[in-house]
């Protein structure tokens, strides 16, 4: 999974041990004024005054897009006095698809996502309370049903502990759908479906067929029928849902940004 952004210079602490490739300080002092944009033989860099933005691994941070360079130097330059780098979700599945610590390649990416199918939150109901379960029937079973429709797939729910029988047609058909993106917006699907535990919530969501909050909402239902029920912890609940929206959000932009061939002719920061 996408992990926190380094220092400009690249000098947060490496950890050469499994999947776990880095993990720098939560927060820093800022240290730099400005922040900007450069094209170079790479595609865009970002540049924290005149020193060059680096990889935990001390790569060069170099991005596709023009419109990605601009919304990852919009993180950097929103930073106050302390740089909070759990908030920087861009930067952060940038330098995972740059060093791609954990070494895969697009298969196992592919076959990654589409293994999420097994366990997807849309295809597990309960059958008590009923007013749980009638709520899971009418908020899940549409989505389900535009996934089968836009995919040509069977899908179906279980309320078993086994889950539904996935068939093989069915994974072989988004293993396929997936292989349109390239590796960036794999790192950045990946990074959703962990947030939503969904594909098909995902791919809707990608698919502009729902909205951000709306995917967060039906892959929290069972939470917020809860929540509805007993009440809401004070603060605990509504800091968890603003969090998940924004790694959402960031995850899904992530994915478009990274799938946009045209250029952003103006540069934003300069307004």
């Amino acid at each position: 999974l996408p992990r926190p952004p380094p220092s400009a210079g690249g000098s947060g602490p490496v950890v050469p041990c499994g999947r776990r490739a880095y993990a720098p300080p939560a927060e820093r002092k800022r240290f730099y004024q400005n922040v900007s944009i450069s094209q170079g033989e790479g595609g865009f860099e970002i540049n924290l005054d005149h020193r060059k933005l680096k990889t935990p691994q001390a790569k060069l941070f170099t991005v596709p897009s023009e419109a990605l360079a601009i919304a990852v130097a919009t993180e950097w330059d929103s930073q106050k006095d302390t740089i909070k780098f759990y908030t920087m979700h861009l930067t952060t599945l940038c330098n995972t698809a740059l060093d791609n610590p954990t070494q895969r390649n697009k298969t196992q990416l592919i076959r990654a996502a589409v293994k999420f199918l097994e366990t997807d939150t849309v295809c597990y109901r309960v059958e008590e309370p009923p007013a749980l379960a009638e709520l899971q029937k009418n908020e899940w079973d549409p989505v389900v049903a535009w996934a089968e429709k836009r995919y040509n797939v069977t899908i179906g729910s279980s309320t078993s502990i086994l889950g539904p029988n996935i068939p093989a047609s069915t994974k072989e058909t988004f293993v396929s759908h997936l292989a349109s993106y390239n590796m960036w917006a794999l790192q950045g699907i990946e990074f959703v479906i962990t947030q939503l535990k969904s594909l098909i919530l995902s791919m809707s969501l990608i698919d502009r067929h729902i909205t951000v909050e709306k995917a967060v909402l039906l892959s929290r239902l069972e939470e917020e029928y809860q929540i509805r029920r007993w009440g809401n912890v004070e603060w605990a609940h509504d800091y968890d849902l603003c969090e998940l929206r924004a790694r959402t959000a960031a995850g899904t932009l992530f994915v478009h940004l990274c799938s946009e061939s045209s250029t952003v002719k103006h540069k934003l920061l300069q307004d």
